[in-house]
């Protein structure tokens, strides 16, 4: 997948002050499975090095102002996000992952300060501001965030559910939705239990619809339930109604084991590894084909190890 992303967090010095801001996990781990594509409207703009600048509100509306001689530098800054909107759009991309707290890049982490220099709040950077409105329905996210196990699980598991939806579309039918649809119930259900049963009254096309309009109104629900993000409740939910394709095959004693795990899992003393792996282990013995079929067991690739920490489930 091509991944856009802010050109310090790949280690290019394009700060204010000459610096980057280089994410070990953006280049060391996700980039092997992901290319990446650059940006950096403030450098474009003003070059490197430049004075800071931040986000000011005035009547209403943000201004970009220059903190060394208090001009407005908004003109120029639209003009270079959109230059570079128009840049990484040439290509087909699967996410988009900005610079936090930025005043071109930040996703609802750059500070906004009212005329006296108080600080009146936090709003999207003006590029940032540029891609949601361009493309809301691409995984977008900022670094600072994905310090967080739980959002980072969440941003990564968004990135390969849509990567693989776009796979999908290259050769789609109606067959293939219904089968594409099965194998993702368990990741749609940890989602959104509402949206995965509205998609999948789109597949069972009662009304007769035309293909592809089925397809249309199934990728914007699709990726509309994929953005949303998990929860103890949900994931505990799904884990509960994937034992119970185990109940008549597995002991009492296993079945008391699965269900301890799960029980565990929910109260944050073990990792949702332990229980899915059991899940796993089970299907496999058992030959459950539906079960070890899931996404949801495997949404992306087992060596970024996301899911072996209590941390990665709120």
């Amino acid at each position: 997948m091509l991944l856009a992303i802010s050109g310090c967090l790949a280690g290019q010095k394009v700060r204010f002050d000459k610096g980057h801001k280089r994410d070990d996990f953006i280049m060391d781990e996700l980039s092997a499975y992901a290319d990446y594509v650059t940006f950096c409207p403030e450098d474009m703009a003003f070059g490197s090095p430049r004075p800071s600048i931040r986000v000011v509100e005035k009547d209403g509306l943000n201004h970009i102002i220059s903190n060394k001689t208090g001009e407005d530098l908004t003109k120029e800054l639209n003009e270079s996000s959109q230059k570079d909107l128009d840049l990484i759009s040439a290509h087909k991309l699967g996410g988009i992952i900005l610079k936090s707290k930025s005043p071109s890049c930040g996703l609802g982490s750059a500070k906004v300060y009212l005329e006296n220099g108080f600080a009146s709040g936090k709003d999207d950077g003006m590029f940032a501001k540029m891609c949601k409105e361009k493309y809301p329905l691409l995984p977008t996210e900022e670094e600072g965030r994905l310090c967080d196990l739980w959002l980072r699980e969440n941003f990564v598991m968004q990135l390969f559910a849509y990567d693989e939806f776009e796979k999908f579309k290259e050769n789609a039918n109606i067959g293939g939705l219904v089968e594409f649809h099965r194998v993702h119930k368990f990741l749609l259900q940890s989602k959104d239990e509402n949206l995965y049963r509205q998609l999948g009254n789109l597949v069972g096309n009662h009304e007769k619809k035309e293909f592809k309009e089925i397809l249309d109104a199934y990728e914007l629900l699709y990726k509309t339930a994929i953005a949303k993000k998990s929860s103890i409740g949900k994931t505990r939910n799904v884990l509960e109604h994937m034992a119970g394709f185990l109940k008549n095959l597995i002991s009492k004693e296993e079945k008391a084991m699965l269900h301890e795990q799960i029980d565990d899992c929910a109260a944050k003393i073990v990792p949702i590894i332990v229980p899915l792996s059991t899940l796993k282990i089970f299907a496999t013995k058992y030959e459950v084909k539906y079960l070890l079929e899931q996404t949801f067991l495997n949404p992306y690739p087992k060596e970024l190890a996301l899911r072996s920490s209590i941390l990665s489930v709120k």
